[in-house]
């Protein structure tokens, strides 16, 4: 699944990260990497998403979402 179709409060572990290169390169220099685990906050439609990893907060677009598939990772 992708990362944006995690709900809120929910954790999800990063699998691979799609795109161009530009995108991989600035994504992955926030601290989004493949195996990392994130927490949802924010998922409103039409809205960027909010996740925290790392200790940061991290305000994403929706396209960016959909390149990054995620597994969700149970409580």
């Amino acid at each position: 699944m992708s990362l944006s179709e995690v709900r809120p409060d929910k954790e999800a572990k990063i699998q691979s990260i799609k795109g161009d290169e530009r995108f991989r390169s600035r994504i992955t220099s926030i601290g989004i990497t493949p195996g990392c685990k994130l927490t949802v906050i924010r998922n409103d439609k039409n809205r960027p998403m909010l996740v925290y990893t790392r200790d940061t907060m991290i305000a994403l677009n929706r396209k960016e979402c959909s390149q990054i598939e995620v597994t969700e990772v149970s409580a």
